[in-house]
């Protein structure tokens, strides 16, 4: 090999060695804009910024959100998607914050991952907070394209953490004055679905693997015992009267209701008057969209 042409090979060497670090330092770049994009998203989301939240993503954007049993095909599907009424009218009101005053948020053990000058996939853990405490965690994949010299949110699979919602499931939930009003209703329905005899009722609030230890009887009683109760009392010509419930406690664990009652009714069978009290643990657990009554215990309280 001749002096000038290892004096080429060396030069060329020195290029290719300054292309990858200049390459390197691109995608540094690249990663600090992508990681930038996600932070402002989160803090759109807190800030009830739905411009910011809509400029941010793509007209094309895919994929899903928690909770979405189909794929979000779209801007405006993400927008509704989020719970955001959208497309906005010309005169709508601007709203508020998201999020209590105080709420920040948190992103960590972000990765990303470039497939080509123009495709990047981010990869991290995301979080709300507020005083110390988690108000809602994300495990989070998102794809970004470049597009016109700048990266943009094209598709994403967001849901919750699932060992930050394992822990949550074990705590006691907050119950706003709106959710009690509702698991008190559900509550009552069942106790007046089954003075009624209201088969329908019945079937849709208490499911096949119920269990139910009745005032003053030995047996367990099953969803079949349960009905075959009601129609009896039916078939007796008792109607319910009176029914009363003085104290009710209730706590709240994830998708399942306990409730702590005393209660009072009155029935009259054949022009004969007759009152009950007691008390009573009741079990409800969340499907969808109902409540349903899983189990009870009910004693004199004597």
């Amino acid at each position: 090999m001749s002096l000038r042409t290892l004096v080429l090979v060396l030069c060329l060497s020195v290029g290719a060695f300054a292309s990858m670090a200049k390459e390197d330092t691109d995608r540094t770049a690249d990663a600090a804009a992508i990681r930038a994009h996600i932070e402002s998203i989160f803090q759109a989301f807190i800030d009830g910024d739905e411009q910011k939240i809509f400029a941010t993503h793509s007209e094309d954007w895919r994929g899903f959100l928690e909770g979405s049993r189909a794929p979000i095909k779209g801007i405006d599907e993400y927008m509704r998607a989020n719970g955001i009424d959208w497309p906005k009218p010309a005169n709508a009101a601007k709203p508020g914050p998201y999020f209590p005053s105080g709420t920040t948020y948190k992103v960590e053990n972000f990765d990303v991952q470039f497939y080509g000058p123009e495709l990047a996939v981010a990869s991290f853990f995301g979080e709300f907070q507020r005083s110390g405490l988690t108000l809602r965690r994300f495990r989070i994949m998102d794809v970004y394209a470049k597009r016109k010299g700048g990266w943009i949110q094209v598709a994403s699979h967001t849901v919750i953490d699932p060992e930050w919602r394992a822990q949550q499931m074990s705590q006691p939930l907050t119950i706003s004055p709106q959710v009690r009003q509702r698991i008190l209703a559900a509550r009552e329905a069942v106790w007046k679905a089954w003075f009624a005899n209201d088969r329908a009722a019945l079937e849709k609030l208490i499911p096949e693997e119920a269990i139910a230890i009745d005032n003053g009887k030995e047996g367990w009683s099953n969803r079949a015992t349960i009905m075959a109760g009601a129609q009896r009392f039916a078939d007796s010509g008792g109607k319910l009267v009176r029914l009363e419930f003085p104290k009710t406690e209730i706590q709240v664990y994830g998708n399942t209701v306990l409730i702590y009652t005393s209660y009072v009714y009155e029935t009259e069978v054949q022009g004969k008057r007759a009152t009950a009290s007691g008390r009573a643990t009741e079990m409800f657990v969340r499907r969808g969209d109902e409540l349903v009554n899983v189990g009870w215990h009910m004693d004199s309280g004597k």
